[in-house]
């Protein structure tokens, strides 16, 4: 099955290419970074924001850093445009995330008919999503799910050629986190690394499946050591930029009380606290450089962009993380769209200047 790849078709909005920046320096391709944050269906706002920028032909693409739900929309991402340019990634972006949805809805995790009378999203009057909360609180998957089953592997599966992504002229570098379940350090999958089973490690929720193997060691979700990771972009990218597009809230105004939100705050701030991280790690060097106090040229300053919607995401009931029906994804492809819209009227102008974020006020 193929899906239409026509924004309009899917009740997408026509923007066309505005940049915000000098008519004068229009022909000048800015080539940037991306690192992509994991958050299960919300990762379709994460597909707005790369439909979006592959409007810009201005704007080139070096590395993609991603986990988990990142982790997917990256390497699908870089496999369309491995086979077929932008128009290539944005076809397979769609398929894949249609893909997604199909195997919802004929799967037995969707919106009750008093989800979609209320019309949030939720999942909160669903008898399965219910009862799989209560036996993933008193089983381990090993138990519920002996066989691993895992219907996303088989979607990821159609949608990628990974002999393609492991070509060594690749459009993009392409950099997967993953959690090694015995030592806890962040492990990093690029290159000939790449593989579904990569895919999948970085996107492994501990209490839904099987620790993912590969070649003797376990892995559990990126999310908990790389959030995704920055160093691998730094190390091995020759572009100063990069743009983080969030998916988890860094910031809440309310005080979470019900119990729901409390474990759902703790998550947001465990899934952020790795990039938090790096970010302090980013602001110090950056600092030094600045003070011309670093000489060595090898250490370059890094240029760090933020595509985020704080009150938008964090409006969203947690358990939306886990419905995929396509109106939904659509809904929140729109909105990653608009951001990324947004932030380039504001920011293209920035790219190879200056960060277009407060690191110190927004990370640390």
């Amino acid at each position: 099955m193929e899906a239409t790849s026509d924004r309009n078709s899917a009740g997408g909005p026509e923007v066309s290419g505005r940049v915000g920046h000098d008519p004068a320096l229009s022909n000048q391709v800015r080539t940037i970074n991306l690192a992509l944050q994991g958050g299960g269906a919300h990762g379709a706002f994460t597909w707005g924001v790369l439909d979006r920028f592959l409007d810009e032909k201005y704007v080139g693409f070096e590395g993609l850093s991603a986990t988990s739900a990142g982790a997917m929309n990256a390497a699908v991402f870089a496999y369309g445009l491995a086979i077929g340019g932008r128009e290539g990634a944005r076809r397979a972006l769609a398929d894949y995330w249609k893909r997604v949805s199909d195997a919802a809805r004929h799967g037995p995790l969707q919106p009750s008919p008093i989800d979609r009378m209320l019309g949030d999203h939720r999942l909160a009057w669903s008898p399965v999503f219910s009862l799989m909360g209560f036996v993933t609180r008193v089983l381990s998957p090993y138990e519920f799910n002996p066989s691993d089953y895992n219907p996303l592997r088989d979607l990821v599966e159609q949608s990628i050629d990974f002999d393609v992504l492991r070509r060594p002229d690749a459009p993009v570098r392409l950099f997967l986190s993953a959690t090694n379940v015995r030592t806890g350090k962040v492990k990093v999958f690029s290159g000939k690394e790449i593989s579904v089973s990569a895919v999948m490690a970085s996107a492994c929720l501990p209490t839904m499946f099987h620790a993912v193997e590969i070649d003797g060691e376990a892995y559990w979700d990126g999310g908990y050591m790389g959030n995704p990771a920055l160093f691998p972009l730094i190390y091995n990218c020759k572009s100063a930029d990069i743009v983080i597009v969030h998916i988890n809230p860094l910031f809440r105004k309310e005080l979470p009380t019900a119990a729901g939100d409390i474990l759902n705050r703790i998550n947001e701030i465990s899934f952020n606290s790795s990039l938090m991280r790096e970010m302090r790690a980013v602001s110090f060097i950056t600092g030094l450089v600045k003070q011309n106090r670093i000489v060595d040229q090898e250490i370059k300053r890094i240029l760090i962009h933020s595509i985020t919607d704080d009150e938008f995401m964090g409006g969203l009931s947690p358990t939306s993380k886990y419905n995929a029906d396509w109106d939904f994804l659509v809904f929140l492809r729109d909105q990653g769209r608009k951001c990324a819209d947004d932030w380039l009227a504001k920011n293209f102008v920035k790219l190879g200047v200056e960060s277009s974020v407060d690191i110190d006020n927004v990370y640390l």
